[in-house]
């Protein structure tokens, strides 16, 4: 179950060419521009929670992608949180993925088919 703050811990790589990829952090290897992409497949969502933010936390700033509890009649089995960005990195810049939630019960699980992706755009 995750808990407010937690960081998303991901599953096997599937594609790290150059071993940028260690302990859920991605290191941006030179300077430039970065397409991140999150697509989480969550269970168990709490329809008591004010919301539920799934947050790619960077060196220099932070993306949000927010969802209030109150949109479910009653906790759903399944759901996802799908979103992107383009952020500006700089070389040994990082990026985590993280988990917030205000209110109701730390009982919302990451499925292992989630993703993270990581690509230099230039």
């Amino acid at each position: 179950d995750l808990a407010n703050g937690d960081t998303i811990a991901w599953g096997t790589e599937i594609v790290d060419r150059n071993s940028n990829f260690a302990s859920s952090t991605f290191t941006a290897p030179v300077t430039g521009q970065y397409l991140l992409s999150v697509v989480l497949r969550l269970r168990n969502g709490d329809a008591a929670a004010n919301y539920m933010i799934a947050r790619m936390e960077t060196s220099n700033r932070h993306y949000d992608f927010i969802a209030s509890g109150d949109r479910w009649d009653a906790n759903p089995n399944y759901w996802s949180a799908n979103f992107s960005t383009i952020a500006d990195m700089d070389a040994s810049d990082t990026v985590t993925v993280e988990w917030y939630q205000s209110g109701g019960s730390n009982q919302i699980d990451v499925e292992t088919d989630s993703r993270f992706s990581g690509h230099l755009l230039g």
